[in-house]
């Protein structure tokens, strides 16, 4: 299953860039997020690991799978019967940013998922996009 929102945010690619690149601080300005904890250290990169704790949900690991600055973030989770993608998609619109947050769910275990948490997932998605355009337009 893919759910997929997306949003023009009036601040520039590199501002949004920034924030979405600056994982450990995802806690501080989104409320899906209760702690993100950088298992390596240096710039993110492709092959980078996160301890992400989200509420209601147990700790994962995610591992940056593609990561082209500012323009893709990529990573993924896996669970039991499941594979979780996160990407995060940004390209220029006029003077802003269009924000495309997308979770595709597969595996043996993605019907059920989807059928039980898929209006979460939405929902979550949503919250993220509002997050990052909060928290742009109070930064400088």
């Amino acid at each position: 299953m893919r759910y997929e929102v997306s949003t023009v945010i009036d601040a520039p690619v590199e501002l949004i860039w920034r924030l979405t690149a600056d994982i450990e601080d995802w806690p501080a300005f989104l409320p899906t997020m209760q702690r993100v904890t950088r298992l390596d250290a240096g710039e993110l990169r492709v092959g980078s690991t996160a301890r992400v704790k989200q509420p209601g949900q147990f700790g994962a690991v995610w591992t940056v799978t593609r990561l082209d600055p500012a323009r893709e973030f990529t990573w993924e989770t896996r669970r039991p019967g499941l594979r979780l993608t996160g990407r995060h998609l940004l390209e220029p619109a006029g003077a802003g940013t269009r924000m495309t947050l997308v979770l595709d769910v597969t595996g043996r275990a993605a019907g059920v998922a989807s059928a039980l948490l898929g209006g979460m997932m939405r929902a979550s998605l949503r919250r993220e996009s509002e997050g990052f355009a909060r928290r742009a337009t109070t930064t400088v």
